[in-house]
C-alpha cells in the first residue's frame, strides 16, 4: 500500500509547533456589533464596530414573530401597485355573483 503523503499536524516527520508567521495576518480585537433594535453583542474581529440591521434577538426566524421590516418604503409601494388589483378582482367577483343572481 502507498502513503499519500503527510497526515495530520506532521508534515515530513516534524511536528507541526503552531506558529503564525509574521506580518502577513490582520488585528484581530475585541470588537462591538451593534443591531437596530438595541442589542450589542461583543466579539472578536478584524473590523471595529460593526453595526447590522437584523441580529438573533429581532430575527422574525429566530422569535417565531412575523414582522415586516419596510426598507425604504418597499411594503407600501408593494400594497399600493397591487391594491388596485385586488380591487378589480373583487368587483369582477361582484359582477359575477349579481349576473348568477338574475338568472
Amino acid at each position: 500500500m502507498l502513503h499519500a503523503g503527510p497526515v495530520g499536524n506532521r508534515a515530513n516527520g516534524k511536528e507541526d509547533k503552531g506558529t503564525m508567521k509574521e506580518g502577513i495576518h490582520p488585528e484581530y480585537n475585541e470588537t462591538t456589533i451593534s443591531c437596530a433594535c438595541g442589542n450589542v453583542i461583543t466579539t472578536r474581529s478584524t473590523r471595529k464596530d460593526i453595526k447590522i440591521e437584523i441580529c438573533s434577538k429581532c430575527h422574525p426566524f429566530m422569535t417565531g414573530k412575523q414582522k415586516i421590516i419596510d426598507t425604504a418604503g418597499r411594503v407600501d409601494r408593494f400594497k399600493k401597485k397591487y391594491a388596485a388589483q385586488e380591487a378589480a378582482k373583487e368587483a369582477a367577483k361582484e359582477a359575477a355573483k349579481e349576473e348568477k343572481a338574475k338568472k
